[in-house]
């Protein structure tokens, strides 16, 4: 078995290995995986009963623990309707909640529907400023024509 994981939280893959390699060094091929932090006890383990099969054939030793491991969930394991159920009330719990239909919808902002409502709303000010600013300068300028007309008569 492979070591991965964190300190309190283990995880461990079912590799078969040379003999003269270390304990997570190289291997020839990964037959499976270990998580003992699974809540169902059959399910913490998953293995590929065809391959181990063969390399066991061929002449591999398992250890004493991946020995316990392939007895109870090997192909002809003793544990193994355990486990398919184990693993089908994992993946019940995993599953969301269906979500309501009868609630209101609403509206997904994206990025460029924020873009549009920032132009709409950078041009709707643009917009009343040059409305306004034209009255702004011809009311003054006809109030001087006006002046100018009443001191020339």
């Amino acid at each position: 078995m492979k070591q991965f994981g964190r300190r309190h939280r283990p995880f461990f893959r079912v590799c078969v290995t040379d003999a003269r390699s270390p304990r997570d060094g190289r291997v020839l091929e990964e037959v499976g995986y270990y998580d003992p932090m699974v809540p169902e006890t059959d399910a913490r383990t998953i293995l590929h009963g065809e391959r181990i099969d063969y390399w066991i054939s061929v002449g591999a030793q398992p250890s004493d623990k991946v020995a316990v491991l392939i007895k109870k969930y090997g192909t002809n394991g003793t544990h193994l309707e355990e486990q398919k159920a184990a693993v089908e009330r994992l993946a019940t719990k995993r599953r969301r909640p269906a979500v309501p239909t009868d609630l209101p919808k609403v509206e997904k902002v994206t990025r460029k529907k924020k873009e549009e409502k920032k132009a709409e709303e950078v041009a709707a000010p643009v917009e009343e400023v040059v409305a306004v600013e034209p009255e702004a300068v011809v009311a003054p300028a006809e109030a001087e024509v006006a002046q100018v007309e009443t001191e020339q008569e």
